[in-house]
This record gives structure tokens, sequence and C-alpha cells, in this order.
């Protein structure tokens, strides 16, 4: 693969430290969620995966509806990443929701979030590694 674009960031101090995007655009303080045991007062890898999936499937969505000529403008999309205990160390599974406009019918809709599933980078990464649900809404 030719990468058309390359992201890099920095973080230190692993999940009680900072995450640093090259370009300084992203600079979060991180922290291990309550329900870990930690201090909640920072974002966690969990919700930066999350952003980024559903930022990304909502293109990939947005292409395959334009393809299809159908309307998906309004859809939004609600990466759910959860992590937990997988044999000795810790494992993640998403669950993509997504709500299409009234005017996408049940069916029709199904279709392009199952071709958009198809095309997205998060989605190619991450299949056949961590369970993937698709919840169309």
């Amino acid at each position: 693969m030719d990468a058309l674009y390359t992201a890099a960031a920095t973080a230190t101090h692993g999940r009680e430290g900072r995450a640093v995007s090259s370009d300084g655009r992203l600079d979060l303080q991180l922290a291990v969620p309550v329900e870990m045991g930690g201090t909640g007062q920072g974002t966690n890898p969990e919700q930066l995966f999350a952003a980024g999936y559903s930022a990304c499937f909502a293109s990939a969505l947005a292409l395959v509806g334009r393809q299809a000529k159908v309307d998906v403008s309004d859809a939004a999309v609600t990466a759910e990443v959860g992590i937990g205990k997988q044999g000795e160390g810790f494992g993640l599974a998403v669950t993509l929701r997504v709500e299409l406009p009234g005017t996408v019918d049940e069916a029709t809709g199904r279709k392009l979030v199952e071709q958009a599933h198809q095309i997205c980078p998060y989605s190619n990464a991450t299949r056949g590694n961590i369970p993937v649900d698709l919840v169309v809404e």
C-alpha cells in the first residue's frame, strides 16, 4: 500500500500520560477510566479509537451512499469500544451503531452499512482480529 497520508502521535507514560500528534493539533491528557480503577481525569485510548473508527466509518458510509445515489448525509455513527480481559492480556470489542435518516428504508440502510464495513480502513484493520457488531438504527 502506498500511503496517501501518515499520521503520527507520541504517547508518554502510557494510560496516565499525554498523547501529542506530530503537528501539535492533538494534545491530550490521558487517564485510566474510573471503571478500570483510574481517575478518569483525561481521555483514554478506547475513546480515541472510538472517535477515529466512527469518523472513518461515517466517511465510508457517505461514499457508498453517494455511489448508490442514497442520501445518508444526516447519518450518525457511534462506535462503542469495549476493553476487557482476554486470556493473560486484554482484548477489544466494537459495536458500531449507525443511525440512518428516516428517508432510508431498512433493507437499503443495512446494505449500505455492510458495504461501508467492507471499505472502511478501520473495519479492514479489525476484521478477523476483534469482534465488530453492526447495529442499524
